[in-house]
């Protein structure tokens, strides 16, 4: 083994790709996102490349454009109960809102996928900042942001009671005495906050890795104060080394002042990848799936996710910043998408045009080598600003078998990747220690 800390790989399922286009190429028919098969075949390819964990992002609203793109995706806890029953050691991280649950629901939810994976469970924790999901539940619009991380936090708060309601040793099962537990060791946590107000305790023991791995995606303040304070790790959207390094400090200090170690709190950037045997196939492969596009269209991505109109761009001009309200105003997407992409354009004086190029889905995009691609993770890496990487391929299934045969073995080669899976659970996999029940001293 090597004495070389070794870094997390996680892979993201959007859809047929990060590419918005991937659909079209045709590696799989158009209805493959509705095949819980198609998802299983990603997560065993993933699982031979001994990655940490598989993730499905979620919403609960239809999203864009229906008469263009695939539109719709299955409940992922649904989903990876079928992903987790066709794998063995691969975790499974599911998305799910704490704007647009309930937490008794929820927790019972994901432990019971934690149960049936054998503790290779996780939840991404979302607060939606969409009106489209609020009409859904009843709102006219989203709530604001602070009052969403508000209930958010408490959400966090009484699921991890919940979770942690059961004592480790609280079965018995004596067949012959009838003692099936010990009532003293399953806790009522008789929760009352602002937001809601849950007697309990969970109606399941306490899942195999004690709790579902708690993961959250938000790089806002509010997301930063949430994830510093309660996850065990933070996908993360940094399109600059400079950027990355600032917030893994950052968080690793915030981590700190919780009085937690920060070492158990794993900062995982996202990272697009299209990946050919040369940079100029590469590029290939990138300009086929930006065809399907044409310049109109990677002109109106840019300009939506700025909050403003194509007539006000000019593709070959810096974004017009003297337009572009601080990221805190922004009440529609998240900050932390918006936020990564205007740093990149600052840092590197971006046309519209280049920036187009630059970004899938919000993250950092590297087109290029299975070399190159393994030189940045290592780099990012072993220079402080990541403890793993969430990664988007351009296509499935290509793009996950490309980056498994071709940047793992190059990983296992440095030094900074595993070789076999040295453990059964995600917590296993993330390098993170099994938490008590913080009930497990109460008399």
């Amino acid at each position: 083994m090597s004495s070389k800390p070794q870094m997390s790989i996680g892979m993201n399922i959007l859809g047929f790709g990060s590419h918005s286009a991937a659909w079209r190429v045709g590696e799989v028919p158009a209805n493959a996102y509705l095949d819980a098969e198609y998802y299983c075949n990603i997560a065993r390819i993933s699982e031979r490349g001994t990655l940490d964990a598989i993730f499905l992002a979620d919403g609960p609203a239809l999203g864009g454009d229906v008469a263009q793109h695939p539109a719709g995706r299955l409940e992922p806890t649904v989903l990876l109960t079928a992903v987790a029953l066709a794998t063995q050691r691969i975790g499974v991280i599911a998305t799910a809102s704490s704007t647009y649950n309930d937490p008794f629901n929820l927790a019972r939810r994901f432990s019971s996928l934690d149960h049936i994976s054998g503790g290779r469970a996780a939840w991404n924790v979302v607060t939606n900042a969409g009106d489209a999901a609020a009409q859904n539940f009843g709102l006219a619009g989203a709530p604001l942001h602070v009052d969403r991380y508000a209930r958010a936090d408490e959400f966090i708060d009484i699921t991890l009671k919940l979770w942690d309601s059961w004592e480790d040793d609280a079965i018995i099962g004596d067949a012959v005495s009838g003692r099936f537990a010990d009532p003293a060791k399953v806790h009522t946590p008789n929760f009352v906050g602002e937001h809601f107000s849950v007697k309990g305790p969970l109606n399941l023991p306490r899942s195999p890795q004690g709790r579902p791995v708690l993961v959250q995606a938000g790089s806002s303040e509010g997301g930063k104060a949430l994830g510093s304070r309660y996850a065990d790790a933070i996908f993360t959207t940094q399109t600059t080394l400079e950027d990355g390094q600032g917030f893994y400090q950052e968080m690793k200090h915030r981590a700190r002042q919780w009085g937690r170690d920060p070492a158990h709190l794993k900062i995982m950037p996202g990272l697009s990848t299209v990946i050919g045997s040369t940079e100029a196939e590469a590029h290939a492969r990138f300009d086929r799936l930006n065809d399907f596009h044409g310049e109109e269209g990677l002109l109106y991505q840019v300009a939506a996710r700025v909050g403003l109109s194509v007539a006000e761009l000019d593709p070959d001009a810096p974004l017009p910043w003297d337009k572009i309200g601080p990221v805190a105003s922004f009440e529609r997407g998240s900050h932390g998408f918006l936020e990564a992409q205007l740093n990149l354009a600052r840092r590197e004086n971006l046309s519209i045009r280049q920036l187009s190029r630059r970004i899938l889905v919000g993250h950092r995009l590297l087109v290029g080598t299975a070399e190159q691609v393994a030189d940045t993770l290592e780099h990012w890496f072993l220079a402080g600003a990541a403890d793993g990487f969430n990664i988007m391929p351009d296509m499935f299934p290509s793009g996950v078998e490309i980056f498994v045969d071709e940047v793992v073995p190059l990983l296992r080669q440095r030094g900074v990747f595993r070789h076999e899976y040295s453990g059964h659970t995600l917590r296993d996999h993330l390098g993170l220690p099994y938490p008590a029940s913080q009930y497990a001293h109460s008399a």
